[in-house]
């Protein structure tokens, strides 16, 4: 159905490795020249690291196929194994059976092999796809297939190919012979928004599409920067915006269905609801709570009161005898610390009640009503308020920036935060506010069409 609608002779975003398709950019073709100098140079061992989609399996094989005519090959692509399954599957791709063959039995088939492609006059060239899968022991059963040499020239050139975890593992001190063994480290970057657009326009090239500006400039754009440059994602990416276009009779595939198709891709919703159990159980648990004895029935000036009463008494006694006193005053009536009224001395300072505050000061202070929302990739603040509010005003760019200090340009918000919404709209509502807002409160970059 989205063949004959966009009028395509096949599918142009597919995930299959066809040659035809394979686009190589400046750093692919350079990893190609790269490897076909190290097997013409005799070289040896040789790297290939590249991020997962970046289409090293469709380089290789385009890489292989270039010596067709020119040395014998093997493309070996289960890593996930020990070292006499490798050199078994070795030998299966070689086509020879290995039916009852211990390991050295394979070794002494493979060097009789070599030997006979020497004669021959071609070279022997290994490919190991995903060699980041190989434990240490099975690198190491590698290293020792270079051993199948003459005085004057390798018999086997072996190319390693992987993901970064390749370069890890050849980092690591124990690979230190192997690593010393690797004449050339070729290195595959994701495309940069020039081949981008380079890459799609020679997918649709090939698969026979009459229309160059089915995918606008704006949607384009718009791969590049969440597709991160890599050929697999900018595949999925197109896929399924042509897949949604023809459900929607889009002709062109712009802005608005790229931004869906995110949308719909997403796997973060999925991940915080698995993940939160797990969030909840990891918390340390809180120590239990310790209670110390209260005594009850007793004042806590209990213990304080009958000493300080004592004390002030004693105090005011020495101050009458030593202070002067003035004859035209009467004279003050001595207390007696033994008489049966109770003297009360003042409290602490520290012990004494605060003032209270007035009723308005410790009156809580009310937020606004306000819903917390994440914003997609290349969603403004006009789409984020227009979607939850039906609005967008200047009073509610006030209350949104009131909710959100940290806001700056409300036409660029980093894709993946969260910003406070008002749960109502503020300002001018009804036909007439609607009217307004829509005249004035659209950015500029919003309402222009892509």
């Amino acid at each position: 159905m989205v063949l004959d609608y966009y009028k395509l002779a096949e599918q142009p975003f597919g995930v299959t490795p066809d040659s035809r398709f394979l686009y190589l950019g400046a750093q692919h073709r350079e990893a190609l020249a790269s490897l076909t100098y190290g097997t013409e140079s005799n070289l040896g061992f040789l790297a290939l690291i590249a991020k997962p989609g970046m289409g090293k399996t469709s380089l290789l094989y385009h890489y292989l196929s270039g010596l067709r005519d020119k040395a014998r090959t093997a493309f070996v692509f289960r890593t996930d194994c020990n070292s006499r399954e490798l050199i078994r599957y070795l030998l299966l791709d070689l086509g020879i059976p290995v039916a009852g063959m211990d390991l050295p039995e394979m070794h002494d088939t493979l060097n009789r092999l070599l030997l006979e492609e020497m004669r021959l006059g071609r070279r022997f060239v290994l490919v190991i796809d995903e060699a980041q899968n190989l434990d240490e022991e099975v690198l190491e059963s590698v290293r020792l297939l270079s051993n199948f040499e003459t005085p004057w020239m390798k018999l086997m050139q072996i190319v390693l190919a992987g993901q970064p975890q390749l370069a890890d593992r050849l980092a690591n001190p124990s690979m230190a012979q192997l690593r010393q063994r690797i004449s050339m480290v070729m290195r595959i970057e994701p495309f940069g928004c020039e081949d981008v657009n380079a890459y799609i326009n020679h997918r649709l090239w090939v698969a026979g599409c009459e229309n160059p500006s089915l995918f606008t400039v704006g949607a384009r754009k718009l791969i590049a920067e969440h597709s991160e440059g890599i050929p697999r994602n900018i595949n999925n990416l197109c896929f399924n915006a042509m897949s949604l276009g023809c459900a929607s009779k889009r002709k062109t595939i712009d802005r608005d269905i790229i931004m869906e198709v995110i949308a719909d891709m997403d796997l973060e919703p999925f991940r915080e609801k698995h993940d939160a159990p797990e969030m909840v159980a990891a918390q340390p648990k809180q120590p239990d709570p310790v209670f110390f004895p209260v005594v009850k029935n007793r004042s806590i000036f209990s213990g304080w009161a009958p000493k300080l009463a004592v004390a002030g008494a004693v105090a005011f006694s020495l101050a009458s005898v030593i202070m002067p006193v003035n004859k035209s005053e009467p004279r003050a009536v001595p207390i007696e610390a033994t008489s049966s009224a109770a003297v009360v001395a003042p409290a602490p300072a520290a012990l004494l009640p605060l003032p209270s505050a007035p009723a308005e000061a410790v009156s809580p202070v009310l937020e606004p009503a306000a819903d917390s929302v994440q914003v997609m990739p290349g969603q403004t603040l006009y789409h984020i308020t227009v979607k939850k509010l039906g609005t967008y005003n200047k009073n509610v760019l006030e209350e949104i920036r009131e909710l959100n200090p940290w806001l700056g340009d409300p036409d660029h918000i980093q894709a993946g935060r969260k910003i406070r919404i008002p749960s109502a709209p503020s300002g001018p509502t009804g036909p007439q506010g609607a009217a307004k807002t829509s005249n004035s409160a659209v950015p500029e970059a919003v309402a222009q069409n892509e």
